[in-house]
């Protein structure tokens, strides 16, 4: 155990980036979760002026808590563009490692620990429900199908070897977010999280997957809609294409 926390210490400060909107009975129990298997993490929560008060309680949360940030936007902008911010704030100071982790309690931060000790090996370190001995709990059969659908079609038209491509559990070294030109990236919701692990597998960064348990929501909406999944479809085949253009020498890279 010691020699994990040593190897741990070695990756630098982390960040757990937390984005949220109307997530006012989540947070402060996903927080605490998080504070309890990883003292050490602070947690940025980035809101996106949610109107039931989250962003108030996140600002008590982090006058209590000197490990609890907050980044206040002024509308809601999807969950691409709030954790494009999270990051561009935390390149911005002096963190080693960057997490995306949901509000809700679907990504259990009790996992947390093993993704960093992953990431000791690796370059990202991806919370997989997809590998030997992950899971899913709760989840509706159609979102279900419509996440491993979206992955097989994703690791078909990019040649990803990735299970779950479409995972959105994550835990950066920085190196990653630095050079893979975050700005730039337009994708939003269910298409984010395979645009920035495509971004990390063409970038020659190490990923690698790690089981967890993913548990659907127990409180509040889910943010998925029709147009974050008609949006995956667009731009992966589009990656798709340039792909194979670019492998018979049509373009170039």
């Amino acid at each position: 155990m010691a020699d994990q926390r040593d190897s741990r210490a070695e990756l630098g400060q982390v960040l757990v980036v937390i984005p949220t909107y109307n997530e006012r009975e989540n947070l402060g129990p996903i927080v605490a979760r998080l504070h309890e298997a990883l003292p050490e993490a602070h947690a940025l929560v980035v809101d996106d002026g949610s109107p039931d008060g989250t962003g108030r309680l996140a600002d008590e949360m982090a006058a209590a808590d000197d490990r609890v940030r907050v980044l206040h936007r002024t509308e809601k902008a999807g969950l691409g563009a709030a954790y494009v911010a999270g990051f561009g704030w935390a390149l911005e100071r002096d963190y080693g490692v960057i997490v995306e982790m949901d509000a809700d309690g679907s990504h259990a931060p009790e996992d947390l620990p093993r993704l960093l000790d992953a990431l000791t090996d690796a370059d990202l370190a991806l919370g997989s429900r997809y590998v030997p001995g992950g899971r899913v709990v709760n989840w509706p059969k159609y979102r279900e199908l419509i996440s491993r659908g979206g992955g097989l079609y994703s690791r078909l038209a990019l040649g990803a070897k990735v299970r779950d491509i479409t995972g959105g559990f994550k835990a950066f070294r920085r190196e990653v977010l630095e050079k893979i030109n975050i700005q730039s990236v337009a994708s939003q919701g269910y298409c984010f999280q395979i645009d920035l692990t495509w971004r990390t597998i063409e970038a020659g960064f190490e990923v690698v997957e790690v089981p967890i348990t993913f548990t659907e929501r127990a409180v509040g909406q889910s943010k998925m809609s029709g147009s974050i999944v008609r949006e995956a479809l667009w731009r992966v085949t589009k990656w798709g294409v340039r792909r194979r253009l670019e492998q018979v020498g049509a373009i170039k890279r």
